[in-house]
């Protein structure tokens, strides 16, 4: 059986992908499921793209996982998500052994619960030297929140005689922001149908391309990413020349 994957030039294979994971409230709703269970079977789908991204020679994927908007949720479900990452980082730590990937968290961190953040700095430790992919899990992470948090680092070397004002570049700004170690994506998938940005990269977006998908997130399978990233070929990236 072919493979949408044949149909990938992998000389124009993106090097930074981000997706935005929308729509596991209503993969749930539409099954009469609990919208946690929604949230688990979103989790179960990264764990397995992130493996497909991986084993295709994706170097790094950014996914949304928890906005600085969300915890505008019930306290039921804003637990429920909490309690599944306790559960993936716990799952990644006992199989460390096996896996190939590294991850990191971007975001705002202090507000997670410290469990969680212990969790975030071993995991971060362990995997830092795999030989795979980059996993970014965006954690309570808001663009206009990065921005802010940056332009306080700036001014803080400014009010310190570190910087001039006049030297404030835009790698300036990207050097201040948490995606500061890595390149920002060339595409952004956004699952569900929904097509908007939701505070998410606001900065590092400004040449991304988007490709809007409308299965909802816990149904995205490896062959809807081979077809997103066929689909990202065809465009022609002109970055605002002719």
């Amino acid at each position: 059986m072919s493979s949408l994957r044949d149909e990938i030039d992998m000389s124009k294979l993106p090097k930074s992908v981000a997706i935005i994971m929308d729509g596991n409230g209503r993969w749930a709703k539409k099954r009469f499921l609990p919208r946690k269970l929604g949230h688990k079977a979103g989790a179960d789908t990264l764990e397995n793209i992130s493996r497909v991204a991986d084993d295709l020679g994706i170097e790094h994927l950014t996914v949304y996982a928890f906005s600085t908007e969300n915890w505008k949720r019930t306290e039921e479900e804003v637990g429920a998500i909490m309690d599944l990452l306790r559960n993936y980082l716990d799952r990644y730590i006992r199989t460390a052994e096996k896996e190939n990937i590294k991850i990191d968290i971007i975001g705002e961190k202090n507000r997670l619960a410290p469990d969680i953040q212990d969790r975030i700095r071993r995991i971060e430790e362990i995997s830092k030297d795999k030989p795979g992919m980059n996993l970014h899990i965006a954690l309570n992470y808001g663009g206009r929140d990065d921005i802010l948090r940056g332009v306080k680092k700036i001014a803080e070397k400014v009010k310190n005689g570190e910087i001039n004002p006049d030297d404030i570049t835009e790698d300036t700004i990207s050097s201040s922001l948490d995606t500061h170690f890595y390149p920002d994506p060339e595409i952004v998938i956004r699952t569900s149908g929904e097509e908007r940005i939701s505070n998410f990269l606001l900065w590092q977006i400004a040449y991304s391309e988007f490709v809007f998908n409308s299965k909802f997130w816990p149904d995205y399978s490896a062959e809807d990413l081979y077809g997103d990233i066929c689909y990202y070929q065809t465009r022609d990236r002109r970055f605002g020349g002719r």
